[in-house]
């Protein structure tokens, strides 16, 4: 079994900054890649970004030079570091782990969403 316990979000004003970090724990045998989704009201889900084992990183056009993605491989953990937060920021952020199970099954978890509320 796999759990993933989020931490950080909150209210906050526009032009500050916020830490979401994510950690996996359980059965894994290989960690894929690891990432940030997030969810406003009446939208769809969209990636965040996103940090592969290969270190590479993918990120939405809408929070390049604002958002910094980072793990913690030891502590199978990732971290988003959120800057110059905007209004439309505001949104329910989800974690999600792209992993070999220990039984060697690729699975995809998620964690339980985190509510990140950026005031103007």
């Amino acid at each position: 079994q796999v759990q993933l316990v989020e931490s950080g979000g909150g209210l906050v004003q526009a032009g500050t900054s916020l830490r979401l970090s994510c950690a996996a724990s359980g059965s894994i045998f290989r960690i894929n890649a690891m990432g940030w989704y997030r969810q406003a009201p009446g939208k769809q889900r969209e990636l965040v970004a996103r940090l592969s084992s290969d270190g590479s990183t993918n990120y939405a056009e809408s929070v390049k030079g604002r958002f910094t993605i980072s793990s913690d491989n030891a502590k199978k953990a990732v971290v988003l570091q959120m800057n110059s937060l905007k209004p439309e920021d505001t949104a329910v952020y989800y974690c999600n782990v792209d992993m070999f199970t220990a039984l060697l099954v690729r699975s995809d978890y998620w964690g339980q969403g985190t509510q990140v509320t950026v005031s103007s």
